[in-house]
């Protein structure tokens, strides 16, 4: 087994409550993040992430629970008892420092060797590709560059865990995606176990092993991009991650795990999210239908099939997005390789989605 491997920790969050004043941040955290996890804590600001994560670093004392690093209690540790490598928003680069001895100062905190230290030093520059600008200051060196040197600190004390808070936020768009690809390259050539906060969805899409969507300090759901994007269990989840289209509406039978649902658009064919709650004749119900899940026809066939109007078209390209009109009720839909970009908004066509796509959830 390689250093990295015998270093790395499972994560466990054990019923973890946070207050500040009368105010409960976290509540009943319950979580379990693997050994060499790449694990992603979504949600919109002030919904207790950065919090979360401030407590597994050891910067606040959860008011209730326990914080496991693998079978180790460390509630109660301070931050550099925890062997956690801890990247800030801002990076918090000194700014008289060279590239080099910013990288460094956690080692020479530690009174390591000097020829440790160096050859520590060494590694952690060539793992971020940042062994050219030693000598540089954080002030001549680009965002991105900055971000890497903040990386190659964090990495050089060897960390049994990193934790990210918003580490791309300051970031411009095409810096974003290209750090998005360096920050999952780095974490899995040093298998590092890996908390990272964010609000953009694109980026715990694109990237994650996991994902825990948080709201008003409490988890809405845990699972893989493909689970939380494709298979949301609650409005608040769908809704955040992605778009969607909800449409209200009233359960009518069931043939198998297909139920009909009657609404203002007509009878939909769907599928229940989640199964631990039982559907019944006469539930009221919240459908999800994710714009590009809507199929745009010429002709009309059997089941989730709409009649209605295009009144509005944004072209992008390679992906249309229309607005489709019917009984006064409007559907977002998008269309990758647009085909009906001059369509009449006075003539009629249609909209089909397959029942599998259209996701029921409890109101």
């Amino acid at each position: 087994m390689s250093e990295s491997q015998a270093q790395m920790a499972g994560i466990r969050i054990d019923q973890v409550t946070k207050r500040f004043g009368s105010v409960a941040v976290l509540q009943d955290i319950q979580l379990q993040i693997g050994a060499g996890e790449l694990f992603f804590l979504l949600g919109p600001s002030g919904c207790g992430k950065t919090t979360l994560l401030r407590t597994l670093a050891g910067f606040y004392v959860p008011d209730v629970g326990r914080i496991f690093f693998d079978t180790k209690n460390v509630t109660h540790l301070p931050p550099h008892k925890r062997q956690a490598g801890m990247v800030f928003q801002n990076y918090a680069l000194w700014p008289h420092m060279t590239v080099a001895e910013n990288v460094a100062f956690g080692l020479q905190q530690k009174k390591l060797p000097k020829s440790v230290i160096e050859e520590r030093l060494r590694e952690a520059l060539i793992g971020v590709r940042m062994e050219q600008y030693a000598k540089r200051k954080p002030n001549e060196l680009s965002g991105g560059q900055q971000q890497r040197v903040a990386l190659a600190r964090a990495l050089a004390v060897r960390p049994r865990c990193l934790l990210l808070d918003e580490p791309l936020s300051n970031l411009d768009a095409q810096l974003r995606n290209e750090m998005r690809l360096e920050i999952h390259r780095i974490c899995r050539e040093h298998q590092l176990t890996t908390v990272y906060v964010t609000h953009d969805q694109k980026e715990a899409l694109s990237i994650a092993d996991r994902i825990a969507v948080f709201s008003r300090g409490k988890i809405e759901q845990v699972g893989t991009p493909l689970e939380i994007y494709k298979t949301p269990k609650s409005r608040f989840v769908a809704h955040f991650v992605g778009e969607t289209n909800f449409v209200e509406g009233k359960i009518l039978g069931r043939e198998g795990d297909a139920f009909s649902v009657e609404t203002a658009l007509g009878t939909f064919w769907g599928t229940a999210v989640d199964l631990d709650l039982p559907l019944e004749c006469g539930d009221q119900v919240c459908l999800s239908l994710r714009p590009e899940v809507i199929r745009l026809r010429t002709e009309a066939i059997d089941r989730n099939c709409l009649e209605g109007n295009i009144v509005s078209v944004t072209y992008f390209g390679e992906v249309a997005h229309y607005d489709f009109v019917r009984n006064g009720v409007r559907l977002q839909v998008s269309e990758l390789n647009p085909r009906h970009l001059g369509h009449d908004p006075e003539e009629n066509i249609f909209a089909n989605v397959r029942p599998e796509d259209v996701l029921i959830l409890r109101n």
